[in-house]
C-alpha cells in the first residue's frame, strides 16, 4: 500500500503551481527586488514563455538554463517543465570548457541564458549549432505576460523526464541525471511529510543558487507547494542576507553550511532581525556541529540537517520537524524510502545497527538513470536500490549518521579513517574557522591524513597545539600528519569543500 503522502502528491510540479494560482491567486508568488508576481500573474508568465518555448522545439527535448538567480529565472525553470521539456540547469559561472562538455552531452534544443554570458558563450553556441534565447533584463523579460491570461499548454505526465541535474564535477566529468516529473513532484510531498510548512504563511528566502537541485527543491518547489513567498537574492551577501530576512519577515532559510558561518562572522550579525525565522534548512554539504551550536545558541532558530542527492530527486533523510534532534545526524528516511546500511565492497551483507557502511536507498524519488552512462547507471542502481556511494550508519531507531564520501575514506596502516569526524574535531578548536582532511599517500602506512586549516581573524594555532587538540579527542591513527594554513579552502558552487583540488593542491606533499 503507498504511503498517504506519496498518494497525496501532486502529479507534477507543474500541477502544484497550478493549484496554486487557483487557491491563492492574488498572494504574491516571487519577490525580486521591485519585480514582483502573484501567483495568477507567475502562472500568465509561465505559460506564455511554455508556448514560446514550445515553438521552438522544447517539448520532448532539452533546454539548458545558465542563469543567475532571478525572477526570470524561476520563470524559465517552470516553463520549461509546462512545455513538456527537460530542464538542464546550468552553472552560469562556468567556462567554455565546462559547458563544452555538458552541452554536447545533453544537445539542448535551446540555451537560455543571462544576456552578460553571451560574448563569451556564442563561438561555443556556433560550434555545436545551438539556439539561444537571453532572459531577464537586457534580453526577454519573462513578466512581460504577468497582466494577462495565458493559458497553459497541456500538462506533462508524470513519467515523463523533467529535469537533467548534472552532478559529479568536483571528482571528473559531471553526469547528468535524468529525473521524472513524477519522481520530482513526489519528492516534494515526501519532503513536506517531514517537515511541514504552513500553507499560505511563509516567506522562503532562496539565496543558494538556482540551477542546483537543493535550491530547486528546498526553496522554488517548497514555496509555491505551501503558497509562500519566494524572495530571490541574485548571490549570497551577508548584509543582503539579513537585510532580506528583516525586510520581509523570511521564515523559512534553506542554506549550506557556509552561509551560516558566513552569517554569523559578519560584524553586523549580532544587531540583525531574524527574530521571524521558523527553521533553517541545512543542506548540499556537512554541518559542522560547531556551526549548528553557535548558530542555535545565538539565534534560537532550530536548524534542521537532512541527506540527499541530485541523484535522489534530491531528498532521502531529513530531522522531522517536531522530533529531538541529535546533533551530526540527518533523521530518518522520508516517507515511502527505505534506507540501509552495506558492506561498501560488494554492497551484498546488510550491516547492524552502529555499523558503518555504504548507504543504499530506494523509493519512488530515485532517478531513471543516467545519461549516455549506461555502466554507472548499472553500478548506481542496482537490483532496484540507489547505491550512494557514501558511507553512514543507522541506529536502532532509524537515524542516519554520515560519516563520508565513499571515495573520501583514508586507510592509514590498515584502518579506516573518516576524515569528516577529524573536521569535526578540527573545528572544536577555538581558532579555527574552516578545516578540510584529506588522504596522501604515504610509502609506509599506505596513506596519512592532511589537513587543511583556516584560522580566525586575528587568530594563530601551532601544530604542536593542533596535534594535542586532536590526540585528547582522537585515537592516534586518525591523528593528521601535517597541518597547512590556508587564507581560504577551495568549494564548489554550492558549497561544497572542494576536495579534489585540495587534492591537486597537496602534490607532491612536502615536510
Amino acid at each position: 500500500m503507498l504511503d498517504p503522502h506519496i498518494q497525496s502528491a501532486h502529479r507534477t510540479v507543474v500541477h502544484m503551481l497550478v493549484e496554486a494560482a487557483e487557491m491563492a491567486a492574488a498572494s504574491e508568488a516571487l519577490v525580486d527586488g521591485d519585480r514582483r508576481l502573484t501567483y495568477r500573474a507567475l502562472l500568465s508568465c509561465v505559460a506564455g514563455f511554455a508556448k514560446e518555448l514550445r515553438k521552438r522545439g522544447a517539448t520532448g527535448a532539452r533546454v539548458a538554463l545558465m542563469a543567475r538567480n532571478s525572477l526570470d529565472c524561476a520563470v524559465a525553470l517552470y516553463a520549461i517543465h509546462a512545455a513538456g521539456g527537460q530542464a538542464v540547469p546550468v552553472n552560469p559561472q562556468y567556462t567554455v570548457r565546462e559547458l563544452d562538455h555538458i552541452l554536447t552531452d545533453c544537445r539542448p534544443v535551446l540555451v537560455l541564458h543571462d544576456p552578460e554570458l553571451e560574448d563569451m558563450i556564442a563561438p561555443l553556441l556556433d560550434r555545436l549549432g545551438l539556439r539561444a534565447i537571453a532572459i531577464g533584463p537586457g534580453g526577454q523579460a519573462l513578466d512581460r505576460w504577468a497582466g494577462q491570461e495565458v493559458g497553459l499548454p497541456p500538462l506533462p505526465a508524470p513519467g515523463t523526464l523533467a529535469t537533467l541535474q548534472y552532478t559529479g564535477g568536483t571528482t571528473g566529468r559531471p553526469k547528468g541525471v535524468n529525473i521524472t516529473h513524477g519522481q520530482m513532484a513526489v519528492n516534494v510531498a515526501q519532503r513536506e511529510a517531514a517537515l511541514p510548512t504552513r500553507s499560505g504563511d511563509e516567506t522562503v528566502l532562496c539565496v543558494m543558487p538556482l540551477f542546483h537541485v537543493f535550491a530547486t527543491s528546498m526553496c522554488l518547489y517548497l514555496s509555491v507547494n505551501c503558497r509562500g513567498r519566494l524572495v530571490i537574492l541574485p548571490r549570497y551577501r551577508p548584509d543582503w542576507v539579513l537585510d532580506a530576512i528583516a525586510k520581509h519577515r523570511v521564515t523559512r532559510l534553506p542554506a549550506g553550511p557556509t552561509i551560516l558561518a558566513g552569517l554569523m562572522g559578519f560584524e553586523g550579525f549580532g544587531a540583525s532581525d531574524v527574530s521571524s525565522l521558523r527553521a533553517v534548512y541545512s543542506g548540499s554539504a556537512a554541518l559542522p556541529e560547531a556551526v549548528l551550536g553557535q548558530w542555535e545558541g545565538s539565534v534560537g532558530c532550530p536548524v534542521y540537517e537532512g541527506y540527499g542527492q541530485s541523484e535522489a530527486g534530491p531528498v532521502l533523510a531529513y530531522q522531522y520537524e517536531g522530533e529531538p534532534r541529535r546533533p551530526g545526524t540527518v533523521g530518518r528516511a522520508v516517507p515511502g524510502t527505505e534506507i540501509e546500511i552495506v558492506d561498501p565492497v560488494e554492497g551484498r551483507n546488510i550491516l547492524s545497527a552502529g555499523e558503518v557502511g555504504e548507504i543504499r536507498a530506494r523509493g519512488p524519488q530515485i532517478m531513471t538513470g543516467y545519461r549516455n552512462r549506461p555502466e554507472e547507471t548499472a553500478a548506481a542502481l542496482r537490483d532496484g536500490w540507489l547505491y550512494t556511494g557514501d558511507l553512514g550508519e543507522i541506529d536502532e531507531a532509524g537515524i542516519l549518521t554520515i560519516r563520508d564520501r565513499k571515495k573520501d575514506m583514508v586507510i592509514t596502516g590498515g584502518y579506516n579513517v573518516y576524515p569528516r569526524e577529524v573536521e569535526e574535531v578540527l573545528h572544536a578548536h577555538p581558532d579555527i574557522d574552516q578545516a578540510a582532511v584529506i588522504g596522501v599517500p604515504d610509502e609506509y602506512r599506505g596513506e596519512v591524513l592532511l589537513a587543511y586549516l583556516v584560522t580566525r581573524p586575528g587568530r594563530a594555532v601551532t601544530d604542536e597545539e593542533l596535534r594535542d587538540h586532536c590526540a585528547a579527542n582522537l585515537a592516534k591513527y586518525k591523528l593528521p600528519c601535517r597541518f597547512r594554513r590556508a587564507d581560504a579552502l577551495p568549494r564548489t558552487a554550492v558549497g561544497k569543500l572542494d576536495k579534489a583540488a585540495l587534492r591537486a593542491r597537496a602534490r607532491p606533499v612536502e615536510d
